[in-house]
């Protein structure tokens, strides 16, 4: 695993690069909290993050979002604080873990399979749900040109559908696109009744 080990405390940095963190794990880069987060993680692409600070304040936690929406990562962050409502805006902000009581070593290659699992998970989540907010907009894209089809041509609901697909076929597109092409085509002559 190539690890990007993030630090809120200067004074930490020198003896966490001489300790091998676990098994299988190379650290990539050793970085204080203050720097550029997503410049370093697009620079030594790291399997996973581990941040150990005290508590993270709300620029981490904003940083921590924008390396998520930007290029996601499992994270883990070894923290002092146990407040239960830090505890959810840091695993909103994107945090796979949250580990209270500092890093300790025997405990780090289990907690990062874990991070890591957890992220998968979710990612694989994500992807389902955006695959099927797609199918849902592209349905109703369908039945919208299958309504203006029934109306303006008088067709039963299997005929109009019949027709998207037999257009889309010939045209080697997607059924969703055509019914796209019919609905701005009826509004620009002002046939759609939408």
């Amino acid at each position: 695993l190539r690890i990007l080990v993030v630090y809120a405390r200067p004074e930490n940095l020198p003896s966490m690069a001489q300790v091998p963190l676990c098994n299988g794990c190379e650290v990539v880069a050793i970085a204080s909290a203050t720097d550029n987060l997503l410049s370093l993680i697009n620079q030594y692409q790291p399997d996973v993050v581990i941040i150990d600070m005290d508590a993270p304040n709300r620029d981490t936690l904003e940083n921590l979002r924008t390396v998520q929406a930007t290029t996601p990562r499992p994270m883990v962050m070894f923290s002092q604080d146990d407040d239960s409502d830090l505890i959810r805006r840091t695993v909103e902000a994107g945090v796979s873990a949250y580990v209270v009581d500092g890093i300790q070593p025997k405990r780090i290659r289990p907690i990062l399979d874990a991070a890591i699992a957890r992220f998968e998970q979710y990612r694989r989540l994500t992807t389902e749900l955006d695959h099927a907010k797609s199918l849902l907009a592209e349905r109703k894209v369908v039945d919208r040109a299958k309504a203006i089809l029934m109306r303006q041509r008088g067709l039963s609901e299997p005929a109009a559908y019949q027709l998207l697909r037999k257009t889309a076929m010939d045209r080697n597109q997607k059924i969703a696109e055509v019914a796209e092409f019919l609905i701005s085509a009826a509004n620009l002559l002002g046939t759609s009744d939408t």
